[in-house]
């Protein structure tokens, strides 16, 4: 993790990411959640959190903004910014870190919004050891060998 405590908060990313809390739709926890989604080519995609009475069914701000990025096409990032309203240094949640890391590298660019700073990790940091393709395949083969 990198401490940017001291950068101001006007970074273009985590900007779209506040503004996009301000759709999130929160009647329980009243914790709007914002995402903004960098693809490879530079096209921002932005997310907010959804609740459902069903606590399960609620979709999480990252979720919302990869699933957008995807339905246009997008399947490769390289920066994600979050913010809630309280600035308080959101990070994903662990099914947003796996979601993530089906689509990206274990450097992508992290960055939380903490109000008069950033907190920035990477993605490895984050889950460390994550579930994927390779692993899946790995552990079928050793299936296959007993």
């Amino acid at each position: 993790m990198t401490d940017d405590s001291a950068v101001p908060a006007a970074d273009p990313l985590v900007a779209a990411a506040r503004e996009a809390f301000a759709d999130a739709y929160v009647p329980y926890s009243e914790y709007p959640v914002g995402a903004a989604i960098r693809t490879a080519d530079g096209t921002v995609f932005v997310g907010c959190n959804i609740e459902n009475a069903n606590y399960s069914n609620s979709l999480h701000a990252e979720e919302v903004a990869i699933g957008e990025a995807v339905k246009n096409g997008h399947t490769e990032f390289d920066r994600l910014a979050v913010a809630s309203d309280a600035r308080d240094g959101v990070t994903p949640c662990g099914m947003c870190r796996q979601t993530l890391a089906e689509f990206c590298d274990a450097d992508l660019e992290v960055v939380c919004d903490e109000g008069d700073g950033v907190s920035t990790y990477t993605l490895g940091e984050l889950l460390p050891d994550t579930i994927s393709l390779q692993t899946l395949t790995d552990a079928e083969e050793q299936r296959r060998q007993r």
